[in-house]
């Protein structure tokens, strides 16, 4: 007989602290469901409203399911913004190596991936939470009837017929934790190959996996040929390299052409997309750059520093903080910044925060500016 404890698992608890945490997250449903397209405005428009939260510190986040969950929301509200508009593009990174290479950014950013995925399908996708509450509903019930037909045996009152069918039905409802398949809108995730795409189609599904709203496909190999795509409200690219950046922009280019408005956002996870060794130096990675870096947003950043953290949460400003034992939380705030600091201002903060360095009149200084436009040919 099935233990009682054992109808509940760890997924069934994060579906219920997600349920009580985002209760509007019918919100957040794609435009085609809850946004009308609106016409061209007048030709001199009013000054952009100010967004809620813009001019305010990014704070750190307490632990890896708060940096995910605060990265998902975060997409979500930029969303929001559009306004009906064409799918958004935007990048998440999330850093906290500290140089140490021991990993590849992919095996490095698997957990977090897997809980932002987690937290942004429910968001998202506000009918599998639905499902959710359903097949947890479904189970308690199967159990509740295991339980009693156990204390009818126990007391000598043999079974009916109704009775072994309703044993079958509830002891296959348990065993699939009162799962059934998923024909609703899914989010789409593509990996930069089928070897990683396959490993996560292994480790990230089950009860304690990704949503079932959650699709798993590659830019290597065959990708996603020969599986319907119609439903994806969102592709999350995970960890895309410069050698995917040919497949990735004909995914781009496919889905959002799209024009039944369900397709929300395009969202890339620590991406490395210019790479000497694969685009060259000079005009190729430019383009490459202009076609598919220099146009996302920065919804969410988080960076490990030695000395501290650099961190962003749209549409806050980013936040540089440095370790502090005498201060809450162990970290205090050395510098907020409109637009990401490049790595050598970000040494550059921390030299002046502790007298290493003079503070310049202005900004950064020459030397820093033409240290950039070097680092960036670099990077071409």
């Amino acid at each position: 007989m099935v233990a009682p404890l054992a109808l509940f698992s760890a997924a069934t608890a994060h579906a219920l602290l997600l349920l009580f945490a985002v209760p509007h997250a019918a919100a957040f449903a794609p435009a085609s469901t809850r946004r009308a397209r609106v016409g061209v405005g007048p030709l001199f428009s009013a000054p952009p409203r100010r967004r809620e939260g813009q001019g305010q510190v990014t704070e750190l986040p307490d632990s890896l399911d708060d940096a995910a969950r605060t990265a998902a929301e975060c997409t979500v509200n930029l969303i929001s913004e559009t306004g009906g508009g064409p799918a958004i593009r935007c990048r998440v990174d999330f850093d906290t190596t500290v140089g140490d290479e021991t990993f590849t950014v992919l095996k490095a950013s698997t957990e977090f991936c897997q809980k932002y995925l987690t937290d942004l399908s429910y968001l998202l996708v506000p009918d599998f939470m639905r499902e959710r509450q359903a097949e947890m509903m479904r189970n308690a019930e199967a159990g509740a009837l295991l339980r009693r037909l156990q204390e009818d045996e126990a007391e000598g009152v043999d079974p009916d017929e109704w009775d072994e069918k309703g044993r079958e039905a509830a002891l296959e409802t348990v065993r699939t934790g009162g799962r059934r398949p998923w024909e609703g809108p899914t989010v789409r995730v593509y990996f930069p190959d089928e070897g990683s795409a396959a490993l996560a189609r292994r480790d990230w599904t089950g009860p304690d996996g990704v949503p079932r709203c959650v699709a798993m496909s590659s830019l290597g190999g065959m990708g996603a040929q020969g599986q319907d795509v119609s439903k994806d409200v969102a592709a999350v690219f995970f960890c895309p390299r410069a050698s995917e950046s040919g497949p990735l922009e004909g995914v781009l280019g496919d889905m959002e052409a799209r024009t039944d408005g369900a397709y929300v956002a395009s969202i890339l996870i620590n991406p490395v997309l210019v790479d000497m060794s694969v685009t060259g130096f000079g005009m190729a990675g430019r383009l490459l750059r202009e076609r598919l870096i220099d146009g996302l947003v920065n919804v969410y950043y988080l960076r490990t520093l030695p000395w501290g953290a650099l961190t962003r949460s749209w549409p806050k400003d980013f936040g540089v903080w440095q370790e502090d034992e005498a201060s809450e939380g162990g970290y205090r705030l050395i510098k907020a910044l409109d637009v990401m600091p490049s790595n050598p201002e970000v040494e550059d903060i921390y030299d002046i925060e502790n007298g290493l360095q003079d503070a310049p009149k202005e900004g950064f200084g020459l030397l820093n500016a033409i240290g950039d436009f070097a680092q960036g040919m670099m990077r071409m």
